[in-house]
């Protein structure tokens, strides 16, 4: 999507399971404007959290006027089969969209789109690079071509329908990602309590849930040196969002089981 929309607006790491709520980005032009629908990739839930994640994209395909199915052309993982077929049974167009062509040679690309042909016949394919930018105009252009006449949903200015805080978590738990390995990134969880924004600097508390307590110790490291190395990168990366000067606070709490606990799901925005 942050190819689509023109900002960064979701997590991009080489890791799964990266995206975890549905994040709107907003594209203006003089005669359209397109809402970009982000929602978690399409797994087999193995706890709650993940069931809520599927929720949002269960909404989101009921949502939408055009489908947008993009396939890691280098993923052979199974997939989750009702997500797809509430897909193929969707009243609206379908684009698939083939990502990483440069990742693979001609021959795989024949396969994986012959697959995918056969999985939804009606569907447009369209082979694409999101790090090269490749037929990512392709794209734009069939949306619009596809998009039915309506009003506009958001006034022109806006580009997201999520609050400053919702960014300042995202880039903290994006930089937890980069940073450890394993099980760590998938056990945390981040809530930003204070955002205070003056004219010259934007003052920021966030607090880390981890499921344990040695996951607490890794996140800290030796004299606090890990924490520190993630708020200085989490610090430069929002201060290039915002454009302005950041200075933030990070605490680390535990929150034992908090994956499968329906009332800190809700708390957490995973349930309604």
């Amino acid at each position: 999507m942050n190819h689509l929309v023109g900002e960064r607006l979701s997590i991009i790491t080489s890791k799964a399971q990266t995206t975890r709520h549905r994040i709107l980005g907003i594209v203006n032009g003089e005669d359209f404007q397109i809402v970009y629908s982000d929602t978690p990739g399409i797994i087999i839930p193995k706890y709650k959290l993940q069931e809520g994640m599927m929720q949002f994209v269960g909404t989101a395909i009921a949502d939408a006027d055009v489908l947008l199915l993009v396939i890691d052309m280098t993923d052979d993982k199974p997939i989750e089969e009702n997500a797809y077929r509430r897909i193929r049974n969707a009243k609206v167009p379908v684009l698939l969209l083939l990502n990483k062509m440069d990742a693979v040679t001609g021959e795989q690309l024949a396969k994986v789109a012959e697959k995918w042909q056969t999985e939804f016949p009606e569907a447009v394919m369209i082979p694409l690079s999101a790090l090269q930018n490749r037929n990512t105009d392709i794209v734009i252009k069939k949306i619009i071509e596809l998009l039915p006449e309506h009003p506009p949903y958001f006034p022109k200015d806006e580009l997201t329908d999520k609050p400053e805080r919702f960014f300042v978590s995202e880039i903290i738990r994006e930089k937890i990602l980069f940073q450890f390995d394993k099980e760590i990134p998938y056990s945390v969880e981040v809530v930003t309590e204070e955002f205070k924004e003056s004219e010259t600097i934007i003052k920021i508390r966030s607090i880390i849930y981890v499921m344990r307590e040695s996951q607490k110790g890794i996140l800290l490291g030796e004299q606090g040196r890990a924490i520190k190395k993630l708020g200085t990168s989490s610090r430069i990366d929002m201060e290039k969002f915002f454009q302005k000067k950041v200075f933030l606070e990070l605490f680390i709490k535990v929150d034992k089981d908090w994956r499968d606990s329906e009332r800190q799901l809700k708390r957490y925005g995973y349930l309604g």
